[in-house]
């Protein structure tokens, strides 16, 4: 039996996404960027809904490339310079495949302009309404992030702490 992202006959192939992860330190804390999702089905949710900046990867599009164009649209922001640390993949739970990278960085979340996304609403109306992809961006420290983000994101907030961990120890030992 083939996997699903193999099998021709099976129409529910899972799709892709690629986001990038932003972190800095204050006060020698770590904090993280994280996104609330905008539109009428997020409205009133908070903790479990907060993503990383991320968008689905197109066919023939390469991961991180989406990452970076996808952090642009969300934030109207550019992503940092530099190079990024590889964070894997998770599978949340409706099978969408997520690949991250984390970059050290800065953001003024008060200039957050995201871009927009258009859905019937209310539903069944024929009503076509505009929402922002992102309604607001907010820096997080890795415990109150661990509460908001969504749970199988979780596992790139543990990621990113082990690889920062191990860049510390390595610095001290140079």
């Amino acid at each position: 039996m083939q996997p699903p992202h193999l099998d021709t006959h099976n129409r529910s192939v899972a799709k892709e996404s690629a986001g990038l992860l932003l972190y800095r330190r204050r006060d020698r804390t770590l904090e993280v960027l994280l996104v609330h999702p905008g539109g009428p089905f997020w409205k009133r949710r908070e903790e479990g809904a907060w993503s990383l900046p991320k968008g689905e990867i197109e066919q023939g599009e390469r991961p991180i490339e989406v990452a970076r164009r996808e952090f642009q649209e969300e934030l109207g922001q550019p992503p940092p310079e530099g190079s990024f640390t590889p964070l894997g993949s998770i599978r949340q739970a409706g099978g969408k495949v997520v690949h991250a990278w984390a970059a050290p960085g800065d953001l003024d979340v008060e200039r957050v302009e995201s871009g927009t996304f258009s859905v019937e609403w209310p539903p069944r109306s024929g009503r076509m309404q505009e929402f922002p992809e992102v309604d607001r961006a907010t820096w997080f420290n890795l415990q109150t992030a661990r509460r908001m983000i969504l749970q199988a994101q979780s596992t790139f907030l543990d990621r990113l702490e082990a690889a920062l961990s191990t860049q510390d120890r390595q610095r001290a030992s140079s």
